[in-house]
């Protein structure tokens, strides 16, 4: 003999159960997704920009040369990412009081903030909104060429 419990009927939970795990569990877990996946990309493009700026400079022929086109680098390099190069992030710095005197190494620093993903704009431009991206990249010049 089977005794039935009233009110004990499962019927249609399986949904109520579902939309609780989306909302509760993967919903978070995809934006933790997204935005680590945009900080990742912020953080190869500021590499990359600060690599190539690094680069450029130490070849130029002089320090006022050289920053102009490490700067339009590090634009480059941060636009091929879909990052925006406005304000300019990078800062150039010489190892010697003679920028590009053969031996010295020249420090290129690309510092800027990634914005998490779908937050409001004043609560993005604050600490809690966004991640700060600071990279650091020092670039020999060459020890055999010519001073300028």
């Amino acid at each position: 003999m089977l005794v039935r419990l009233r009110g004990r009927d499962d019927t249609g939970s399986a949904v109520i159960e579902f939309v609780v795990l989306v909302v509760l569990v993967l919903m978070p877990l995809v934006y933790v997704v997204i935005a680590v996946m945009q900080v990742e990309a912020a953080s190869y493009a500021a590499t990359q920009a600060a690599r190539e700026a690094g680069r450029v400079f130490a070849q130029a022929d002089s320090p006022v040369q050289g920053r102009q086109v490490a700067t339009a680098a590090a634009a480059l390099a941060l636009a091929d990412q879909g990052f925006s190069p406005d304000p300019a992030p990078l800062a150039l710095t010489c190892s010697t009081t003679v920028c590009l005197a053969p031996g010295s190494t020249v420090e290129a620093r690309v510092s800027m903030r990634v914005r998490l993903p779908f937050l409001p704009d004043w609560l993005a431009e604050t600490t809690a909104g966004s991640i700060p991206i600071t990279v650091t990249h020092q670039t020999p010049v060459d020890v055999y060429r010519t001073s300028s």
